[in-house]
């Protein structure tokens, strides 16, 4: 069976709410919350945090050594290269990527992208958000171990930020394939980039607790919240040019 590797990327320079990824979210750290996710998807044979060297990302290593969580240090904004050194520590067949501050991460929806990664053979991408109809924070995507070596060979400027973002801009060289879940859901943002991100997630973990929460539970409840489902609705999301 295809081995996957899954590596989370996780630093606190973020421009817009910096340290948001080692906030604490009902009693573990949001990138605690992503590490537990990801790993309870079961599909994982191994699993790392792509953080960077810079000093200021020494608390994120700390974390992952709390959690007993493999850690790989590389560039801070070059992640392509952060992801490819994360690779060769840890071998694998394919990579799934994850980003911290995405707390909300639904394990059911990993195991989901996995299974249909694994019954297409050939594939070198898959992905939830070529055809969004997730909300932003749940999305779950996995490429090829060597169609990642091949980007890192090819991909240049914001491509490198966004790790893959060069194979699904370039589907004349690689196979890819979107994978979407009905309904559609991505009207809901629940990501974490900004303090109206964070008002809203916190309010989700005080009403559930200290668990992943599976994506329709989760929606029914913020069907019938719409002052919280208002906080962040306008929040613009940047583009991939916006590194």
């Amino acid at each position: 069976m295809t081995e996957i590797v899954g590596i989370v990327q996780a630093r606190m320079g973020s421009s817009r709410l910096p340290g948001k990824v080692l906030r604490p979210l009902a009693g573990r750290s949001v990138l605690g919350r992503v590490v537990r996710a990801a790993q309870d998807s079961g599909v994982l044979a191994d699993l790392v945090v792509a953080t960077s060297t810079d000093p200021i990302d020494d608390p994120v290593v700390a974390e992952c050594d709390r959690l007993g969580v493999a850690w790989h240090r590389g560039p801070v904004d070059d992640v392509l290269t952060r992801f490819v050194g994360a690779l060769d520590a840890h071998p694998g067949d394919a990579v799934m990527r994850f980003t911290a501050d995405c707390p909300l991460l639904d394990p059911e929806i990993v195991t989901l992208v996995a299974s249909v990664y694994r019954a297409v053979p050939g594939l070198d991408y898959a992905s939830t958000s070529i055809a969004r109809t997730l909300p932003r924070g749940l999305d779950v995507e996995i490429i090829r171990a060597g169609a990642l070596r091949t980007l890192d060979r090819l991909a240049t400027d914001h491509h490198r930020v966004h790790v893959t973002s060069y194979a699904y801009a370039h589907p004349e060289l690689f196979r890819v394939l979107g994978v979407t879940l009905t309904p559609d859901r991505s009207p809901l943002r629940l990501t974490l980039d900004t303090d109206r991100d964070w008002e809203l997630i916190r309010a989700v973990a005080d009403h559930f607790g200290d668990v992943s929460v599976p994506l329709a539970k989760l929606a029914d409840w913020l069907d019938g919240q719409p002052r919280l489902r208002a906080l962040n609705s306008e929040v613009r999301q940047k583009q991939l040019e916006e590194c």
